[in-house]
């Protein structure tokens, strides 16, 4: 009695951070976008009044460090809110679709420039997540 009055509790805390999750992971998309086709660097902008002026988190290697890390966070909320759900690998497509749409979209935008080891910065972060993603849930279903 006592326990289906727990897991019923657990069950609507579990969906109210679902829900969460979701609506997360549909506000960093829309802040994604925005920062990627605003012409030039909003961050430049806001704390240099340059907006030519890139923000460099680490040094690049072979791909751009910045992309990887977005893509990074982007890849783990989307795919901590959908992993339970039909959608996921939708989700996954989504990534990896979005990530190639956007840099192609910095041939046409002022300030911008196609650049492939952005790209691949975009894809390395959607990669590494939804690897470490599909041996947990190997994992787990050895288990």
């Amino acid at each position: 009695m006592i326990t289906d009055k727990i897991d019923k509790i657990n069950k609507i805390i579990m969906k109210k951070i679902n829900s969460i999750l979701i609506k997360g992971f549909h506000c960093a998309n829309l802040i994604l976008i925005i920062f990627y086709v605003y012409p030039g660097s909003i961050f430049g902008y806001v704390l240099y009044k340059n907006p030519s002026i890139q923000l460099q988190i680490t040094r690049d290697f072979l791909i751009s460090s910045n992309h990887f890390y977005v893509f990074i966070i982007l890849s783990i909320i989307g795919i901590l809110a959908y992993h339970n759900t039909k959608k996921i690998n939708f989700l996954i497509n989504y990534l990896f679709l979005l990530s190639i749409i956007i840099e192609l979209f910095h041939i046409l935008i002022p300030f911008r420039s196609f650049e492939l080891r952005d790209l691949f910065g975009n894809f390395m972060g959607v990669i590494v997540v939804v690897i470490i993603y599909k041996i947990k849930i190997r994992y787990e279903k050895n288990s």
